[in-house]
C-alpha cells in the first residue's frame, strides 16, 4: 500500500512540474509484479530447498569438506564412497534456504558418480539445475561446490595417505 501512495505522489509531482494533469491513482499502472515464492520458483528449486533427508553430520566420513562464504553461511559436506563411486553425500549448513538448495543439488548431482566425474560438477551446473536461484545468491552455489571439492580432496588425501584417517579429528 505504501508503494502505491509513494508512486501516486511521485506521479503528481512529476506531472505538475511538466505542466501535465495527473491521472487518478486507479490509472497508474503497476509495472512491478510481486514475486510469488511458491509459483515463481521451479519444482527443482522447491524440492532442493525444502529437502532435509540429506542434512546430517556423519561421524566417520570417507571425505569431509567445509567452506564459509563471505555472507557468513557455512556448508559442511560428508562423503561415503564405495568401490570408487559416491554412494551418498550428506551435509550440514547454517545458511539460508538458497544455501540449503545448492548443497542438496550438489548431493543430488554427485550421488552414483565416480570421483573423477564428481570433479566436473560446477556452480553453473547447480544454478542450471535449480533454474530459479536468484542471481544475488549465485555465491551459494559456489559455496556448496567449494565444500564438495574440499571433501573430494580430503578423500583423495586419505587414499594417498591412508594412515591419516584413523587420526582425523572427530567431526
Amino acid at each position: 500500500m505504501m508503494l502505491i501512495i509513494i508512486k501516486f505522489f511521485w506521479h503528481v509531482i512529476c506531472c505538475s512540474e511538466s505542466g501535465q494533469s495527473y491521472k487518478p491513482i486507479s490509472d497508474i499502472k503497476m509495472n512491478e509484479k510481486k514475486f510469488d515464492f511458491w509459483r515463481d520458483h521451479s519444482l527443482h528449486y522447491l524440492e532442493m530447498a525444502f529437502r532435509y533427508d540429506r542434512r546430517e553430520r556423519l561421524q566417520n566420513p570417507d571425505g569431509y569438506g567445509r567452506r564459509t562464504g563471505e555472507c557468513g553461511d557455512a556448508v559442511e559436506m560428508f562423503l561415503c564412497i564405495k568401490n570408487g563411486h559416491i554412494q551418498s553425500v550428506s551435509f550440514d549448513t547454517d545458511g539460508c534456504i538458497n544455501t540449503n538448495a545448492c548443497a542438496n543439488t550438489v548431493a543430488h548431482l554427485s550421488e552414483g558418480k565416480t570421483i573423477e566425474e564428481a570433479w566436473d560438477i560446477t556452480p553453473e551446473d547447480v544454478i542450471e539445475f535449480l533454474e530459479t536461484l536468484p542471481k544475488e545468491n549465485y555465491h551459494c552455489a559456489e559455496l556448496a561446490v567449494g565444500a564438495f571439492y574440499s571433501a573430494l580432496a580430503n578423500y583423495r588425501e586419505h587414499q594417498r595417505d591412508s594412515w591419516k584417517k584413523p587420526y582425523q579429528r572427530k567431526l
